[in-house]
């Protein structure tokens, strides 16, 4: 049996018949048989945190924000309400670059990165100021982050027929990325049950879907993204993405693959962090599998025995002799190993 071990046990030996020293081991076997086991390729799995939040203003709150982002170990965040005008990149403290875009002072989306991945950004796209991907090279393949602001109540039909228009034209352009996340403040209701789409929406929703719901619904079954904060059943305050006064709603969503769904551990609310006003910070913990080389046994050089002919017998002899000439006063046990170490030798010089 693999692993077990026959010669380490608890027993006492017996006074008068056992052996009074200690058993040879089991000879460690060097080639990787079948049934010993084969060296496989190893899965080291490493978890990034995902992060979306409407911060309502990015002015005055980049270093609070970022100090939130550390303390709850996001490595990307995307963000909405930036509030600033231009297309630019900023540090905010504690190691996070902010990159960001829009057109006035209102509305305007970005995307957050920590110290150990903000190097590895390959591409930003910057649609509008509702609207913009950042390509992240990660050991596993390219990551695609898009941060989305959809319009709210309010907002002419014109312009959430844009939003979304806008959306279908970017994603067929990553069709080929796996792992390609969606975080933003979508402005829509899903509802708690799923009534039709039951492979977008998980059931663990909260509240009651809307028109602008069904279009965020309508958006994933199109290009196959599953919502992943309805796909974890939670309390309330770990669904409830908004707060303000009495009215208590998720507008917020993180949405990915459903392929990629299996790699989510987590996805959920975070209600103590009051860096926002009125939305409150929603994360996902994506594994991700990196694939590890196993580093190759070193095994002794082999002694090619099957050589040994009558040629080769005359030179070993001959090469063995001077070893062998010791001391009549020696021990065998003191002979042995000088003895042992000379044949090794003079094999593998003669025969390889």
């Amino acid at each position: 049996m693999e692993g077990t071990s026959y010669f380490n046990t608890s027993a006492r030996a017996s006074p008068g018949s056992d052996a009074h020293r200690l058993r040879l081991s089991g000879v460690t076997r060097e080639l990787g048989l079948p049934r010993d086991g084969r060296t496989r390729l190893k899965k080291q799995v490493q978890t990034i945190r995902i992060a979306s939040l409407n911060v309502g203003s990015m002015t005055g709150r980049g270093r609070e924000l970022a100090d939130v982002l550390k303390k709850r170990k996001v490595h990307i965040a995307c963000v909405q309400e930036v509030r600033w005008k231009g297309e630019k990149s900023r540090d905010i403290g504690a190691g996070y670059k902010l990159i960001y875009y829009g057109t006035s002072t209102k509305n305007g989306v970005g995307v957050i990165i920590n110290e150990q991945l903000r190097e590895r950004v390959l591409e930003v796209r910057r649609i509008s100021e509702r609207l913009m991907a950042v390509k992240i090279d990660l050991p596993e393949g390219p990551m695609v982050i898009i941060s989305a602001y959809a319009p709210q109540v309010g907002c002419s039909a014109e312009e959430k027929e844009a939003f979304w228009e806008s959306l279908d034209a970017l994603l067929p352009s990553f069709q080929d990325v796996k792992h390609l996340i969606i975080g933003g403040d979508l402005n829509g209701h899903v509802g708690a049950a799923r009534d039709g789409y039951e492979t977008v929406h998980g059931g663990c929703g909260f509240g009651t879907r809307n028109p602008e719901g069904g279009a965020v619904l309508d958006a994933a079954v199109a290009y196959d993204l599953a919502i992943a904060n309805t796909f974890f059943r939670k309390k309330d305050e770990h669904l409830i993405t908004f707060k303000s006064g009495l009215a208590r709603t998720q507008i917020d969503y993180l949405l990915l693959r459903r392929s990629a769904l299996g790699d989510v551990k987590n996805c959920k609310v975070i209600p103590g962090d009051a860096v926002a006003s009125q939305h409150r910070l929603l994360v996902l913990d994506l594994q991700l599998k990196l694939s590890i080389k196993p580093r190759r046994q070193k095994l002794s050089p082999k002694v090619k025995w099957w050589e040994f002919n009558t040629q080769n017998r005359a030179l070993f002899e001959q090469a063995m002799t001077p070893q062998l000439t010791m001391s009549t006063n020696t021990s065998t046990n003191d002979m042995w190993q000088p003895v042992a170490t000379a044949l090794l030798t003079t094999a593998r010089e003669l025969l390889g």
